[in-house]
Protein backbone atom coordinates (compact mmCIF):
# COMPACT_ATOMS: atom_id res chain seq x y z
CA UNK A 1 0.00 0.00 0.00
CA UNK A 2 2.31 2.79 -1.24
CA UNK A 3 -0.16 5.49 -0.14
CA UNK A 4 0.41 4.75 3.54
CA UNK A 5 3.22 6.39 5.50
CA UNK A 6 3.80 3.30 7.63
CA UNK A 7 4.14 -0.45 7.19
CA UNK A 8 0.85 -2.10 8.27
CA UNK A 9 1.02 -4.93 10.78
CA UNK A 10 -1.80 -7.42 10.39
CA UNK A 11 -3.70 -8.40 13.52
CA UNK A 12 -3.82 -12.07 14.42
CA UNK A 13 -5.90 -14.26 16.71
CA UNK A 14 -4.54 -15.06 20.14
CA UNK A 15 -6.01 -17.41 22.71
CA UNK A 16 -9.33 -15.60 22.38
CA UNK A 17 -9.79 -12.73 19.94
CA UNK A 18 -7.48 -10.41 18.04
CA UNK A 19 -4.68 -8.72 19.94
CA UNK A 20 -1.98 -6.24 19.00
CA UNK A 21 0.07 -3.21 19.92
CA UNK A 22 -2.02 -0.05 19.93
CA UNK A 23 0.38 1.47 17.43
CA UNK A 24 -0.48 -1.38 15.04
CA UNK A 25 -4.23 -1.17 15.66
CA UNK A 26 -4.76 1.75 13.32
CA UNK A 27 -8.26 2.76 12.26
CA UNK A 28 -7.54 1.14 8.90
CA UNK A 29 -6.47 -2.19 10.40
CA UNK A 30 -9.43 -2.32 12.81
CA UNK A 31 -11.78 -1.36 9.96
CA UNK A 32 -10.44 -4.12 7.68
CA UNK A 33 -10.75 -6.80 10.37
CA UNK A 34 -14.26 -5.72 11.30
CA UNK A 35 -15.40 -5.71 7.68
CA UNK A 36 -13.92 -9.18 7.28
CA UNK A 37 -15.80 -10.40 10.35
CA UNK A 38 -19.04 -8.94 9.00
CA UNK A 39 -18.51 -10.74 5.69
CA UNK A 40 -17.98 -13.96 7.65
CA UNK A 41 -21.21 -13.36 9.59
CA UNK A 42 -23.03 -12.81 6.32
CA UNK A 43 -21.68 -16.09 4.94
CA UNK A 44 -23.09 -18.07 7.88
CA UNK A 45 -26.44 -16.24 8.05
CA UNK A 46 -25.89 -14.44 11.36
CA UNK A 47 -26.99 -10.94 10.31
CA UNK A 48 -30.73 -11.48 10.13
CA UNK A 49 -31.40 -8.87 12.84
CA UNK A 50 -29.32 -6.25 11.05
CA UNK A 51 -27.67 -5.15 14.31
CA UNK A 52 -24.23 -5.56 15.88
CA UNK A 53 -23.68 -4.66 19.53
CA UNK A 54 -20.37 -3.18 20.64
CA UNK A 55 -18.76 -2.31 23.99
CA UNK A 56 -15.31 -1.69 25.42
CA UNK A 57 -13.03 -1.61 28.42
CA UNK A 58 -11.39 1.42 30.03
CA UNK A 59 -8.11 1.51 28.10
CA UNK A 60 -7.11 4.86 26.63
CA UNK A 61 -7.18 3.40 23.10
CA UNK A 62 -10.62 1.79 23.35
CA UNK A 63 -12.75 4.77 22.19
CA UNK A 64 -10.66 5.26 19.04
CA UNK A 65 -10.80 1.58 18.12
CA UNK A 66 -14.53 1.52 18.86
CA UNK A 67 -15.15 4.32 16.38
CA UNK A 68 -13.26 2.47 13.63
CA UNK A 69 -15.23 -0.70 14.37
CA UNK A 70 -18.52 1.23 14.33
CA UNK A 71 -17.60 2.87 11.00
CA UNK A 72 -17.00 -0.57 9.47
CA UNK A 73 -20.41 -1.72 10.70
CA UNK A 74 -22.36 1.28 9.42
CA UNK A 75 -20.56 1.14 6.07
CA UNK A 76 -22.22 -2.24 5.52
CA UNK A 77 -25.66 -0.76 6.23
CA UNK A 78 -25.90 -2.48 9.60
CA UNK A 79 -27.04 -0.84 12.82
CA UNK A 80 -24.56 -0.24 15.66
CA UNK A 81 -25.80 -0.43 19.24
CA UNK A 82 -23.26 1.04 21.65
CA UNK A 83 -23.47 -0.75 25.00
CA UNK A 84 -20.83 1.52 26.53
CA UNK A 85 -18.07 0.51 28.90
CA UNK A 86 -19.26 -2.77 30.38
CA UNK A 87 -17.83 -6.23 31.12
CA UNK A 88 -17.30 -8.59 28.22
CA UNK A 89 -19.79 -11.14 29.63
CA UNK A 90 -22.42 -8.38 29.99
CA UNK A 91 -22.11 -7.57 26.29
CA UNK A 92 -22.12 -11.24 25.31
CA UNK A 93 -25.20 -11.98 27.41
CA UNK A 94 -27.21 -9.03 26.11
CA UNK A 95 -26.33 -9.64 22.47
CA UNK A 96 -27.06 -13.33 22.90
CA UNK A 97 -30.47 -12.56 24.35
CA UNK A 98 -31.12 -10.57 21.19
CA UNK A 99 -29.68 -13.27 18.88
CA UNK A 100 -27.23 -10.78 17.40
CA UNK A 101 -23.46 -10.62 16.95
CA UNK A 102 -21.30 -8.41 19.13
CA UNK A 103 -17.79 -7.00 19.25
CA UNK A 104 -15.90 -6.22 22.46
CA UNK A 105 -12.95 -3.84 22.35
CA UNK A 106 -10.60 -5.10 25.04
CA UNK A 107 -7.08 -6.25 25.68
CA UNK A 108 -8.29 -8.04 28.81
CA UNK A 109 -5.40 -8.13 31.29
CA UNK A 110 -2.48 -7.21 29.02
CA UNK A 111 -0.65 -3.84 29.28
CA UNK A 112 -2.18 -0.58 28.10
CA UNK A 113 0.12 -0.34 25.10
CA UNK A 114 -1.90 -3.22 23.63
CA UNK A 115 -5.56 -3.76 22.94
CA UNK A 116 -7.79 -6.25 21.21
CA UNK A 117 -11.05 -7.03 19.45
CA UNK A 118 -13.13 -9.99 20.56
CA UNK A 119 -15.81 -11.23 18.17
CA UNK A 120 -19.07 -12.95 19.03
CA UNK A 121 -21.40 -14.58 16.52
CA UNK A 122 -25.16 -14.44 16.99
CA UNK A 123 -24.96 -17.73 18.90
CA UNK A 124 -21.87 -17.05 20.99
CA UNK A 125 -18.09 -16.86 20.93
CA UNK A 126 -16.06 -17.22 17.80
CA UNK A 127 -14.45 -20.65 18.02
CA UNK A 128 -11.10 -21.85 16.76
CA UNK A 129 -12.88 -23.60 13.89
CA UNK A 130 -14.18 -20.19 12.74
CA UNK A 131 -10.84 -18.40 12.65
CA UNK A 132 -9.61 -19.61 9.24
CA UNK A 133 -12.83 -18.49 7.54
CA UNK A 134 -12.69 -15.10 9.27
CA UNK A 135 -9.06 -14.66 8.26
CA UNK A 136 -9.94 -15.49 4.67
CA UNK A 137 -12.69 -12.85 4.70
CA UNK A 138 -10.30 -10.30 6.21
CA UNK A 139 -7.71 -11.09 3.52
CA UNK A 140 -10.34 -10.56 0.82
CA UNK A 141 -11.29 -7.17 2.25
CA UNK A 142 -7.63 -6.18 2.47
CA UNK A 143 -7.00 -7.20 -1.13
CA UNK A 144 -10.05 -5.29 -2.32
CA UNK A 145 -8.89 -1.98 -0.85
CA UNK A 146 -6.58 -0.27 -3.32
CA UNK A 147 -4.80 3.02 -2.64
CA UNK A 148 -7.67 5.05 -4.07
CA UNK A 149 -10.25 3.41 -1.81
CA UNK A 150 -7.98 3.79 1.21
CA UNK A 151 -7.22 7.45 0.46
CA UNK A 152 -10.93 8.22 0.26
CA UNK A 153 -11.45 7.17 3.88
CA UNK A 154 -8.07 7.18 5.63
CA UNK A 155 -5.13 9.50 6.11
CA UNK A 156 -1.61 8.24 5.27
CA UNK A 157 -1.09 7.31 8.95
CA UNK A 158 -4.12 4.99 8.84
CA UNK A 159 -6.50 7.28 10.75
CA UNK A 160 -10.05 7.88 9.53
CA UNK A 161 -10.39 11.11 7.59
CA UNK A 162 -13.71 11.82 9.27
CA UNK A 163 -13.93 11.53 13.03
CA UNK A 164 -16.68 8.91 13.17
CA UNK A 165 -19.00 9.34 16.14
CA UNK A 166 -20.35 6.53 18.29
CA UNK A 167 -24.07 6.38 19.04
CA UNK A 168 -24.98 7.25 22.62
CA UNK A 169 -24.47 4.27 24.92
CA UNK A 170 -27.54 2.45 26.21
CA UNK A 171 -27.80 1.35 29.85
CA UNK A 172 -29.94 -1.76 29.40
CA UNK A 173 -27.12 -4.30 28.85
CA UNK A 174 -25.46 -3.46 32.17
CA UNK A 175 -28.79 -3.45 33.97
CA UNK A 176 -29.85 -6.83 32.58
CA UNK A 177 -26.49 -8.39 33.41
CA UNK A 178 -26.67 -7.21 37.03
CA UNK A 179 -30.32 -8.28 37.32
CA UNK A 180 -29.34 -11.75 36.08
CA UNK A 181 -27.47 -12.30 39.35
CA UNK A 182 -29.49 -10.13 41.71
CA UNK A 183 -32.60 -12.15 40.87
CA UNK A 184 -31.11 -15.54 41.77
CA UNK A 185 -28.67 -14.86 44.61
CA UNK A 186 -31.00 -13.09 47.05
CA UNK A 187 -29.43 -11.28 50.02
CA UNK A 188 -26.94 -13.88 51.27
CA UNK A 189 -24.32 -11.22 52.00
CA UNK A 190 -26.42 -9.44 54.62
CA UNK A 191 -24.26 -8.30 57.53
CA UNK A 192 -20.97 -8.93 55.69
CA UNK A 193 -18.32 -6.48 54.56
CA UNK A 194 -16.69 -7.05 51.18
CA UNK A 195 -13.72 -5.06 49.90
CA UNK A 196 -13.70 -4.41 46.14
CA UNK A 197 -10.32 -3.63 44.61
CA UNK A 198 -11.58 -1.47 41.77
CA UNK A 199 -8.36 -0.39 39.96
CA UNK A 200 -9.27 0.14 36.26
CA UNK A 201 -11.68 -2.79 35.81
CA UNK A 202 -14.56 -1.92 33.51
CA UNK A 203 -17.02 -3.65 35.85
CA UNK A 204 -15.75 -2.00 39.02
CA UNK A 205 -18.85 0.08 39.80
CA UNK A 206 -21.26 -2.65 38.66
CA UNK A 207 -19.60 -5.12 41.03
CA UNK A 208 -19.94 -2.72 43.96
CA UNK A 209 -23.61 -2.10 43.22
CA UNK A 210 -24.36 -5.79 42.74
CA UNK A 211 -22.74 -6.79 46.04
CA UNK A 212 -24.66 -4.04 47.79
CA UNK A 213 -27.91 -5.31 46.28
CA UNK A 214 -27.09 -8.74 47.76
CA UNK A 215 -26.82 -7.24 51.24
CA UNK A 216 -23.11 -6.53 51.57
CA UNK A 217 -21.48 -3.47 53.02
CA UNK A 218 -18.95 -2.65 50.32
CA UNK A 219 -15.67 -0.82 50.72
CA UNK A 220 -14.02 0.35 47.50
CA UNK A 221 -10.25 0.50 47.29
CA UNK A 222 -7.56 1.28 44.74
CA UNK A 223 -9.62 3.02 42.07
CA UNK A 224 -7.39 4.18 39.22
CA UNK A 225 -8.02 6.33 36.19
CA UNK A 226 -4.85 4.91 34.65
CA UNK A 227 -5.17 1.40 33.26
CA UNK A 228 -3.63 -1.28 35.48
CA UNK A 229 -2.93 -4.60 33.71
CA UNK A 230 -3.55 -6.90 36.67
CA UNK A 231 -3.61 -10.55 35.65
CA UNK A 232 -5.19 -13.46 37.56
CA UNK A 233 -2.59 -15.79 36.03
CA UNK A 234 0.32 -13.63 37.08
CA UNK A 235 -0.44 -12.51 40.62
CA UNK A 236 2.85 -10.93 41.59
CA UNK A 237 4.40 -10.77 45.07
CA UNK A 238 3.44 -7.08 45.03
CA UNK A 239 -0.19 -8.00 44.30
CA UNK A 240 -0.17 -10.58 47.10
CA UNK A 241 1.33 -8.07 49.53
CA UNK A 242 -1.38 -5.56 48.61
CA UNK A 243 -4.13 -8.10 49.27
CA UNK A 244 -2.62 -8.89 52.68
CA UNK A 245 -2.46 -5.18 53.46
CA UNK A 246 -6.15 -4.83 52.65
CA UNK A 247 -6.96 -7.76 54.93
CA UNK A 248 -5.05 -6.07 57.76
CA UNK A 249 -6.67 -2.70 57.01
CA UNK A 250 -10.16 -4.24 57.08
CA UNK A 251 -10.02 -7.00 59.72
CA UNK A 252 -13.79 -7.45 59.59
CA UNK A 253 -13.88 -7.98 55.81
CA UNK A 254 -15.48 -11.24 54.70
CA UNK A 255 -13.55 -11.20 51.44
CA UNK A 256 -11.62 -9.05 48.98
CA UNK A 257 -12.73 -9.32 45.35
CA UNK A 258 -11.80 -7.84 42.01
CA UNK A 259 -11.66 -8.57 38.28
CA UNK A 260 -9.26 -8.00 35.42
CA UNK A 261 -9.60 -5.16 32.90
CA UNK A 262 -12.67 -6.38 31.01
CA UNK A 263 -14.14 -8.09 34.09
CA UNK A 264 -14.23 -11.64 32.78
CA UNK A 265 -11.50 -12.97 35.13
CA UNK A 266 -12.17 -12.98 38.89
CA UNK A 267 -10.03 -12.34 41.93
CA UNK A 268 -11.28 -14.03 45.09
CA UNK A 269 -9.17 -13.24 48.15
CA UNK A 270 -10.12 -14.56 51.57
CA UNK A 271 -10.32 -12.77 54.92
CA UNK A 272 -6.59 -13.35 55.49
CA UNK A 273 -5.55 -11.82 52.17
CA UNK A 274 -4.93 -15.15 50.40
CA UNK A 275 -5.65 -15.19 46.65
CA UNK A 276 -7.14 -18.38 45.15
CA UNK A 277 -6.13 -19.30 41.63
CA UNK A 278 -8.88 -19.67 39.06
CA UNK A 279 -8.65 -23.43 38.58
CA UNK A 280 -9.19 -24.00 42.33
CA UNK A 281 -12.01 -21.45 42.32
CA UNK A 282 -13.64 -23.26 39.41
CA UNK A 283 -13.69 -26.53 41.32
CA UNK A 284 -15.41 -24.90 44.30
CA UNK A 285 -18.02 -23.29 42.03
CA UNK A 286 -18.66 -26.52 40.10
CA UNK A 287 -19.24 -28.38 43.36
CA UNK A 288 -21.64 -25.71 44.60
CA UNK A 289 -23.70 -26.16 41.42
CA UNK A 290 -23.63 -29.97 41.65
CA UNK A 291 -22.30 -30.05 38.10
CA UNK A 292 -22.46 -33.34 36.23
CA UNK A 293 -19.70 -32.39 33.77
CA UNK A 294 -16.74 -30.00 33.83
CA UNK A 295 -14.24 -28.88 31.19
CA UNK A 296 -11.05 -26.99 32.02
CA UNK A 297 -7.53 -26.56 30.59
CA UNK A 298 -4.69 -29.02 30.99
CA UNK A 299 -2.71 -26.33 32.83
CA UNK A 300 -4.97 -26.69 35.88
CA UNK A 301 -3.69 -28.07 39.17
CA UNK A 302 -4.09 -31.80 39.70
CA UNK A 303 -6.02 -30.83 42.83
CA UNK A 304 -8.99 -30.17 40.56
CA UNK A 305 -8.87 -33.67 39.07
CA UNK A 306 -8.63 -35.27 42.52
CA UNK A 307 -11.44 -33.17 43.95
CA UNK A 308 -13.85 -33.76 41.07
CA UNK A 309 -13.08 -37.48 41.02
CA UNK A 310 -13.95 -37.63 44.71
CA UNK A 311 -17.21 -35.80 43.93
CA UNK A 312 -17.96 -38.20 41.03
CA UNK A 313 -17.98 -35.35 38.50
CA UNK A 314 -16.77 -36.37 35.01
CA UNK A 315 -14.31 -33.94 33.47
CA UNK A 316 -12.09 -33.40 30.44
CA UNK A 317 -8.90 -31.43 29.96
CA UNK A 318 -8.75 -29.00 27.05
CA UNK A 319 -6.21 -26.79 25.40
CA UNK A 320 -5.91 -23.35 26.97
CA UNK A 321 -8.55 -20.84 25.87
CA UNK A 322 -12.30 -20.45 26.21
CA UNK A 323 -13.02 -21.64 22.63
CA UNK A 324 -11.67 -25.09 23.52
CA UNK A 325 -13.62 -25.20 26.78
CA UNK A 326 -16.81 -24.22 24.94
CA UNK A 327 -16.47 -27.04 22.40
CA UNK A 328 -15.99 -29.56 25.23
CA UNK A 329 -19.09 -28.23 26.98
CA UNK A 330 -21.11 -28.39 23.77
CA UNK A 331 -20.10 -32.01 23.28
CA UNK A 332 -21.14 -32.90 26.83
CA UNK A 333 -24.50 -31.15 26.53
CA UNK A 334 -25.18 -32.94 23.23
CA UNK A 335 -24.70 -36.24 25.06
CA UNK A 336 -27.34 -35.42 27.66
CA UNK A 337 -25.39 -33.85 30.51
CA UNK A 338 -27.70 -31.50 32.37
CA UNK A 339 -25.42 -29.20 34.39
CA UNK A 340 -22.40 -28.48 32.23
CA UNK A 341 -19.75 -26.03 33.38
CA UNK A 342 -16.26 -24.98 32.38
CA UNK A 343 -13.56 -22.59 33.45
CA UNK A 344 -10.08 -21.43 32.72
CA UNK A 345 -7.05 -21.24 34.99
CA UNK A 346 -7.59 -17.48 34.94
CA UNK A 347 -10.89 -18.10 36.78
CA UNK A 348 -13.26 -17.04 34.01
CA UNK A 349 -16.27 -19.34 34.49
CA UNK A 350 -18.55 -20.57 31.71
CA UNK A 351 -22.06 -21.96 32.06
CA UNK A 352 -22.65 -24.42 29.24
CA UNK A 353 -26.22 -25.07 30.37
CA UNK A 354 -28.70 -23.33 32.59
CA UNK A 355 -28.48 -24.01 36.33
CA UNK A 356 -30.75 -23.60 39.33
CA UNK A 357 -29.75 -21.67 42.45
CA UNK A 358 -32.09 -21.94 45.45
CA UNK A 359 -34.85 -22.98 43.09
CA UNK A 360 -34.33 -20.00 40.81
CA UNK A 361 -33.20 -20.63 37.20
CA UNK A 362 -30.15 -19.00 35.69
CA UNK A 363 -29.60 -19.04 31.93
CA UNK A 364 -26.50 -20.48 30.30
CA UNK A 365 -23.67 -18.06 29.57
CA UNK A 366 -20.90 -19.90 27.68
CA UNK A 367 -18.28 -17.19 27.85
CA UNK A 368 -15.82 -16.20 30.56
CA UNK A 369 -17.52 -14.50 33.49
CA UNK A 370 -16.00 -13.01 36.65
CA UNK A 371 -19.05 -11.97 38.66
CA UNK A 372 -20.63 -15.42 38.79
CA UNK A 373 -17.69 -17.33 40.35
CA UNK A 374 -17.11 -14.53 42.85
CA UNK A 375 -20.72 -14.74 44.02
CA UNK A 376 -20.74 -18.54 44.10
CA UNK A 377 -17.58 -18.76 46.21
CA UNK A 378 -18.84 -16.22 48.74
CA UNK A 379 -22.22 -17.96 48.84
CA UNK A 380 -20.66 -21.37 49.57
CA UNK A 381 -18.95 -19.95 52.63
CA UNK A 382 -21.89 -17.82 53.74
CA UNK A 383 -24.40 -20.69 53.62
CA UNK A 384 -22.03 -22.83 55.69
CA UNK A 385 -21.59 -19.97 58.20
CA UNK A 386 -17.83 -20.16 57.79
CA UNK A 387 -15.05 -17.86 56.56
CA UNK A 388 -14.19 -17.85 52.88
CA UNK A 389 -10.89 -19.60 53.61
CA UNK A 390 -12.80 -22.64 54.90
CA UNK A 391 -14.54 -23.11 51.54
CA UNK A 392 -11.15 -23.72 49.94
CA UNK A 393 -9.57 -25.63 52.81
CA UNK A 394 -11.67 -28.70 51.96
CA UNK A 395 -9.79 -29.23 48.72
CA UNK A 396 -6.76 -31.56 48.67
CA UNK A 397 -3.69 -29.72 49.88
CA UNK A 398 -1.63 -29.14 46.78
CA UNK A 399 -0.31 -25.69 45.99
CA UNK A 400 -0.01 -23.65 42.82
CA UNK A 401 1.79 -20.61 41.53
CA UNK A 402 2.24 -18.89 38.18
CA UNK A 403 4.40 -16.26 36.56
CA UNK A 404 5.62 -15.06 33.20
CA UNK A 405 8.48 -13.54 31.27
CA UNK A 406 7.74 -10.45 29.17
CA UNK A 407 9.34 -9.86 25.79
CA UNK A 408 9.97 -13.54 25.16
CA UNK A 409 10.40 -14.07 21.44
CA UNK A 410 7.60 -16.09 19.87
CA UNK A 411 10.21 -17.83 17.72
CA UNK A 412 11.96 -19.08 20.85
CA UNK A 413 8.72 -20.54 22.17
CA UNK A 414 7.93 -22.13 18.80
CA UNK A 415 11.33 -23.81 18.93
CA UNK A 416 10.67 -25.10 22.46
CA UNK A 417 7.31 -26.51 21.36
CA UNK A 418 8.84 -28.22 18.35
CA UNK A 419 11.67 -29.68 20.40
CA UNK A 420 9.28 -31.17 22.96
CA UNK A 421 6.48 -32.18 20.62
CA UNK A 422 6.49 -35.74 21.96
CA UNK A 423 7.08 -37.47 25.29
CA UNK A 424 10.30 -39.28 24.46
CA UNK A 425 13.27 -40.36 26.53
CA UNK A 426 15.41 -37.83 24.66
CA UNK A 427 12.95 -35.03 25.52
CA UNK A 428 12.99 -36.03 29.18
CA UNK A 429 16.77 -36.07 29.29
CA UNK A 430 16.95 -32.61 27.72
CA UNK A 431 14.51 -31.25 30.29
CA UNK A 432 16.51 -32.86 33.07
CA UNK A 433 19.52 -30.71 32.11
CA UNK A 434 17.44 -27.61 32.88
CA UNK A 435 15.27 -28.83 35.78
CA UNK A 436 18.06 -30.38 37.80
CA UNK A 437 18.50 -32.13 41.14
CA UNK A 438 20.51 -29.10 42.28
CA UNK A 439 17.20 -27.20 42.23
CA UNK A 440 15.45 -30.08 44.05
CA UNK A 441 13.66 -31.49 40.98
CA UNK A 442 13.15 -35.24 40.80
CA UNK A 443 13.46 -37.22 37.62
CA UNK A 444 11.13 -36.29 34.77
CA UNK A 445 8.28 -38.79 35.01
CA UNK A 446 6.25 -37.79 31.95
CA UNK A 447 5.51 -34.90 29.59
CA UNK A 448 2.10 -33.69 28.39
CA UNK A 449 2.25 -31.70 25.16
CA UNK A 450 -1.49 -31.03 24.66
CA UNK A 451 -0.87 -27.29 25.05
CA UNK A 452 2.66 -26.19 25.78
CA UNK A 453 5.02 -28.45 27.72
CA UNK A 454 3.69 -29.81 31.01
CA UNK A 455 6.41 -31.64 32.94
CA UNK A 456 5.66 -34.11 35.75
CA UNK A 457 8.51 -34.88 38.14
CA UNK A 458 9.01 -37.78 40.50
CA UNK A 459 8.15 -36.41 43.93
CA UNK A 460 5.07 -34.47 42.83
CA UNK A 461 6.34 -31.23 41.30
CA UNK A 462 4.69 -30.07 38.05
CA UNK A 463 5.98 -27.30 35.78
CA UNK A 464 3.90 -26.20 32.78
CA UNK A 465 5.54 -23.94 30.20
CA UNK A 466 3.39 -22.20 27.60
CA UNK A 467 3.64 -19.15 25.40
CA UNK A 468 0.91 -16.55 25.68
CA UNK A 469 -1.61 -16.46 22.84
CA UNK A 470 -2.01 -12.71 23.31
CA UNK A 471 1.47 -11.23 23.67
CA UNK A 472 5.19 -12.09 23.43
CA UNK A 473 5.22 -13.67 26.87
CA UNK A 474 6.18 -17.08 28.23
CA UNK A 475 4.12 -18.37 31.14
CA UNK A 476 5.03 -20.90 33.81
CA UNK A 477 2.47 -22.70 35.99
CA UNK A 478 3.65 -24.77 38.93
CA UNK A 479 2.09 -27.34 41.24
CA UNK A 480 3.82 -28.65 44.36
CA UNK A 481 3.27 -30.08 47.82
CA UNK A 482 3.84 -26.70 49.52
CA UNK A 483 3.22 -23.09 48.60
CA UNK A 484 6.87 -22.33 49.21
CA UNK A 485 7.94 -24.93 46.66
CA UNK A 486 5.35 -23.84 44.08
CA UNK A 487 6.52 -20.23 44.43
CA UNK A 488 10.16 -21.30 44.26
CA UNK A 489 9.64 -23.13 40.96
CA UNK A 490 8.13 -20.01 39.41
CA UNK A 491 10.83 -17.75 40.86
CA UNK A 492 13.58 -19.99 39.46
CA UNK A 493 11.82 -20.12 36.10
CA UNK A 494 11.36 -16.38 35.54
CA UNK A 495 14.63 -15.20 37.07
CA UNK A 496 16.53 -12.88 34.77
CA UNK A 497 18.78 -13.23 32.93
CA UNK A 498 19.53 -16.89 33.61
CA UNK A 499 16.34 -18.49 34.94
CA UNK A 500 15.01 -21.89 33.93
CA UNK A 501 12.91 -20.53 31.07
CA UNK A 502 15.86 -18.72 29.50
CA UNK A 503 17.96 -21.87 29.92
CA UNK A 504 15.20 -23.88 28.26
CA UNK A 505 15.28 -21.54 25.26
CA UNK A 506 19.07 -21.72 25.09
CA UNK A 507 19.02 -25.51 25.37
CA UNK A 508 16.82 -25.84 22.28
CA UNK A 509 18.69 -23.29 20.18
CA UNK A 510 20.72 -24.55 17.28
Amino acid sequence: MPYLSYEPVELSFGTSGLRGLVTDMTDLECYINTRGFIDFLSSIGHLSKGTIYIAGDLRASTPTISRAVAKAITDTDLRVVNCGFIPTPALAYYAGQNASPSIMITGSHIPDDRNGIKFYKADGEVLKSDEAAIQACVAAVREGLDDTAIADMFQPNGSLRENAALPDAISEPAEIYAKRYADVFGSFLGGKTVVVYQHSAVGRDMLVELLQSLGATVVSEGRSEKFIPIDTENVTPEDQAYFRQLAVKYPDAYAIVSTDGDSDRPFVVDERGTFYRGDILGAVVADSLQADFAAYPVSSSDVVDTFLTHKNVPYVHTKIGSPYVIVAMQNAASKGKQTVVGWEVNGGFLLGTGVTIDGRPLDALPTRDAFFPILCALRVAALAHEPVSAAFARLPQRFTSAGMLDNFATADYARIKDHFSEDTEESRQTLQTVFTADDAFGDVEKIDVMDGVRIYFVGGDIAHVRGSGNAPQLRIYSVANSQERADAIVAMAIKEPDGLLRKLAEGTAG
